[in-house]
């Protein structure tokens, strides 16, 4: 079954969709919605990086995804706004990492597979650390989930409580980190943060609880998925974009559909 380049994109692309819905969900409750870009982008300067060393693209794009990570973690709360800060980093990166791939002698790029993605060439190998990745997130967050909760919805009442917000903010960032670097090559630099915010987004009408909003989020990150898939097969279009623009029309339609299925209640 793994043999089939469909099957194997279907596969990853759900892998993906399950780890980045609930991550998603706390990035909309959290309004850092540039943090996906910021990670991302920074994932292209350690593309360079990857092959400049002759190292894993993936352990490079880990790498610097994870200092992107901690930097944002470090310098949050410094005077520095949430917004502003990912913005400058979001950006810096992707510059730096465009020209860094610049310098590399005697390596032919194909920067439109990083930008863009290209999950049609996902391989067995992919797959299997997509989904390790993908499984290590949501046993993360199945773990933390009450902590990072609390700390997202009420930080206050969080520290009274006992709990250490700050390292809450640091195991979100690194999951965070952590999708955005196994899932560049299925959706590309430019397209993860989508990936993160839409699905969530779209959720977000439908869901009266947090962990139904994560669940319907993973259900409307799949459906993207394989529609998108379909679509791209179909149409002959690019399939990371197009596995976005669905995610996108869904989203759109999510804010009617609600209020007919709640008005209907």
């Amino acid at each position: 079954m793994l043999d089939d380049f469909l099957v194997r994109a279907a596969l990853a692309g759900i892998g993906i969709a399950l780890a980045a819905a609930p991550l998603g969900c706390f990035v909309v409750w959290r309004r850092m919605a540039y943090f996906g870009d910021a990670t991302a982008h920074a994932a292209v300067l350690g593309v360079a990086m990857s092959l400049a060393l002759s190292i894993s693209v993936f352990a490079g794009a880990m790498l610097v995804a994870l200092i992107m990570a901690v930097t944002v973690n470090t310098l949050h709360g410094r005077g520095h706004a949430m917004d502003t800060l990912l913005g400058v980093l979001a950006h810096s990166a992707l510059a730096f990492g465009l020209v860094a791939v610049s310098f590399i002698d005697g390596v032919r790029v194909d920067l439109m597979a990083y930008l863009f993605g290209d999950i049609l060439a996902v391989s067995k190998t992919d797959l299997a650390i997509i989904w390790g990745a993908a499984l290590t997130v949501l046993a993360l967050l199945g773990w933390r989930w009450s902590a990072l909760l609390l700390t997202t919805l009420n930080p206050e009442l969080a520290r009274a409580s006992g709990v250490n917000s700050k390292r809450e903010e640091l195991i979100l960032t690194l999951a965070l980190a952590l999708v955005v670097a196994v899932a560049i090559k299925l959706v590309g630099a430019l397209l993860i943060g989508a990936m993160l915010l839409i699905p969530a987004a779209a959720a977000r009408p439908f869901a009266r609880t947090p962990e139904a909003m994560a669940f319907i989020a993973a259900a409307v990150g799949s459906v993207a998925v394989l529609g998108g898939l379909s679509t791209s097969f179909a149409l002959d279009t690019p399939s990371g974009p197009t596995i976005v623009c669905l995610a996108a029309v869904l989203f759109a339609a999510s804010t009617p559909v609600a209020r007919l299925l709640l008005g209907h209640r």
